[in-house]
């Protein structure tokens, strides 16, 4: 018998009791609305983009508030150890803050009494995103009121059996972590390689877009207006924005998203696709080959999104992006370097091979011993204890 059975067996043999957060939390925080003026203080404004795995660093920061400006708002601070849960726009987002920080009303705070352990509280509220998307109001935004979060009842075993179950939880998390951080070092180290294999010298020929490549401009359509099929429509985002029973090109082409965040990303097909909001490159095969022209494009990505020009949503224009040169050596030698990048980046993309299948399938069993070992019968019933 594990040492999680034993303390159930010895601490909660009848079950668990069931609490609303309200009762088992010293506080619940809801931020102000209004955003400070002023953000250039040290303690830190965070928003999703700080939420790094379970965690709020406020390090991550580039805003921060004045205590001056805390006071004269009477902005609410979430104190260290706050679980800090999403109750807007990015419903499902959950996690611990490191240090004191503030948010905007798009989050709430709570922080764990004395009968909750916070991580504990954590992993729970990482299996009730359906319920809290079934809570929420409807409208533009969704948004999950403070009395729904008051009212959201929570099983409360004994904190000996809390620490067990994080123990336990944490050893998956801790390996989908230490992998992570594998395949962002190996996706760094193909991302250098590649920029030092299309770093040339002087002496390679460079010659403009417009010169080696034949454009093929998007054509407008809307999913309203447009049949679903199997065919993705290049939009401009990093995946296709949806399918339809129809393409426009057939073919290797390199696409260069036109317009809004994701201008001037760079995209490789060689399939049936409908491009909409973009510009597609078709290599002049006497010149360069395609695969060749994505990945230099592709080196050259960060230059082409800061081509972007226009208030509201801005773009790139083609003929901006006819005029970009680009080094062209032999045939040949671009058939070298395409076996080498496309060997790196196999390794890094491939989600059927090396370590991104394995994050894959060391979160789903993480999600399966999470939603297991947090699944209780309350008080007075025989709680669950076939755990493997």
């Amino acid at each position: 018998m594990s040492k999680l059975d034993d303390l159930i067996t010895e601490l909660c043999p009848n079950g668990v009791e069931y609490s609303r957060l309200v009762d088992v939390c010293d506080d619940i925080i809801v931020p102000m609305r209004d955003r400070p003026k002023d953000l250039t203080g040290p303690i830190p404004w965070c928003r999703i983009e700080d939420k790094e795995g379970q965690y709020f660093n406020g390090s991550l920061s580039e805003l921060g508030v004045t205590e001056e400006t805390i006071k004269k708002m009477n902005l609410k601070v979430f104190p260290t150890g706050t679980v800090i849960c999403s109750c807007s726009a990015s419903i499902g987002a959950y996690a611990i803050n490191t240090q004191p920080l503030i948010t905007n009303q798009t989050f709430i705070g709570l922080v764990c009494g004395t009968r909750l352990y916070n991580k504990y509280l954590l992993h729970y509220m990482e299996t009730q995103t359906a319920y809290l998307l079934s809570q929420a109001s409807t409208g533009t935004i969704p948004y999950i009121s403070r009395k729904k979060f008051e009212e959201m009842a929570v099983p409360v075993p004994p904190i000996e059996v809390q620490r067990e179950i994080v123990r336990i939880l944490d050893t998956f998390t801790e390996l989908t972590a230490e992998l992570t951080a594998e395949l962002t070092a190996r996706k760094q180290q193909y991302e250098y390689y590649r920029n030092e294999i299309l770093s040339f010298d002087n002496k390679v020929e460079k010659r403009s877009l417009s010169e080696i490549a034949n454009v093929f401009r998007g054509e407008y359509i809307t999913k309203k207006d447009s049949t679903p099929g199997s065919i993705p429509v290049i939009l401009g985002g990093q995946e296709p924005a949806y399918y339809i029973n129809k393409a426009n090109h057939e073919g290797e082409i390199v696409v260069i998203a036109r317009s809004g965040a994701s201008a001037g990303f760079v995209s490789y097909w060689n399939e049936p696709i409908y491009v909409t909001d973009g510009f597609g490159y078709e290599a002049r095969s006497d010149v360069v080959i395609s695969k060749y022209l994505y990945y230099v494009l592709k080196h050259l990505e960060p230059e082409l999104n800061d081509m972007k020009r226009g208030a509201g949503v801005p773009h790139v224009s083609g003929e901006m992006l006819g005029r970009v040169e680009l080094p062209v050596p032999p045939i040949e030698v671009q058939k070298r370097l395409v076996d080498v990048l496309d060997n790196f980046d196999a390794i890094c993309s491939d989600l059927n091979i090396g370590l991104p299948a394995e994050i894959e399938a060391r979160q789903k069993q993480y999600e399966y011993y999470r939603d297991l070992l947090l699944t209780f019968i309350e008080k007075g019933n025989t709680i669950l204890t076939d755990r493997q």
